[in-house]
């Protein structure tokens, strides 16, 4: 039995209806009917019963469906193996994140990776805020999903997946937190917790002077677990997504709106020369979230 012949026998046996066959397999009518009449010819039995209201299978159409489909669903999968594999999309793929938003795309993006590309595994890891880019220079993830800027010559940045309005952290008892509106000048009354991030990422979050030049305190946490638990003990602000209050609320902290710095977004960053087939079809799966 040549391949046509099996996926136009299992196709008609799954539909049992003759057009919605052919366009299935995008032949024509009549040459799904030619290729049945030859098989039961080579079989020496009708396969399928056909009256002007419905197709169904015969008992040795039965058969032969049983004997074959788990043939047929092997030689499919053994076929997509060595494709994924020609085109270098098995293996395993360390992907960074470093929000609890990214890692649900992430992980939604893995699960469709496993189904385009046998054979690919795809492992996430937390990126902290205060090395967020030596895991991807050392090796240790091949993509990330991280908060720009990113403005790096050794690295490339993709199309924005995320965007989010921005807030500002700070702790229930803060004049802040009584105010109705807090505005960029406010900030030179209390102490700006950031990251060890670089230069530009820093001022672009987290500015060292007000519009009118007075200077910001700053202070350095380690990372975003140490900052909200510094909020949370009066020592300071900081900012953040408006959803990840989702995942970080306290009792001791107020998220207050602040639309007077540019929204947070977040993006995919990869090494310029590692651009290989397996971060390609993740880059190709990755969606902006409405």
């Amino acid at each position: 039995m040549e391949r046509h012949e099996m996926e136009a026998f299992l196709t008609l046996a799954e539909e049992l209806h003759f057009r919605r066959t052919s366009e299935r397999l995008g032949l024509a009518q009549g040459r799904v009917s030619q290729t049945i009449r030859k098989l039961e010819r080579h079989i020496g039995a009708p396969l399928f019963e056909r009256t002007s209201r419905k197709v169904t299978l015969t008992p040795v159409g039965e058969r032969l469906r049983d004997d074959l489909l788990p043939a047929y669903q092997q030689m499919r999968r053994a076929l997509a193996d060595a494709a994924a594999a020609a085109r270098g999309t098995r293996g395993v793929l360390r992907v960074g994140y470093s929000s609890p938003m990214a890692a649900e795309l992430l992980l939604k993006a893995a699960d469709e990776l496993s189904v385009r590309c046998p054979g690919s595994e795809v492992r996430i890891r937390e990126i902290q805020l205060s090395d967020p880019l030596g895991p991807i220079r050392s090796g240790q993830v091949h993509l990330q999903v991280t908060e720009l800027p990113v403005d790096e010559p050794d690295l490339a940045v993709g199309p924005v997946v995320i965007t989010e309005d921005r807030r500002l952290l700070v702790h229930r008892d803060h004049p802040f937190a009584r105010s109705a509106t807090v505005t960029l000048e406010d900030l030179a009354a209390t102490t700006l917790i950031t990251f060890a991030a670089p230069p530009y990422w820093q001022e672009f979050h987290c500015p060292r002077q007000t519009p009118s030049g007075r200077p910001v305190p700053h202070l350095v946490a380690g990372n975003w677990q140490e900052a909200a638990a510094m909020v949370g003990a009066g020592r300071g602000v900081t900012f953040a997504s408006a959803r990840a209050e989702q995942y970080h609320a306290r009792p001791d902290t107020v998220w207050l709106p602040f639309p007077h710095l540019p929204r947070i977004e977040y993006a995919p960053v990869w090494p310029r020369d590692g651009r290989t087939p397996l971060v390609e079809a993740f880059l190709q799966i990755l969606k902006p979230v409405k």
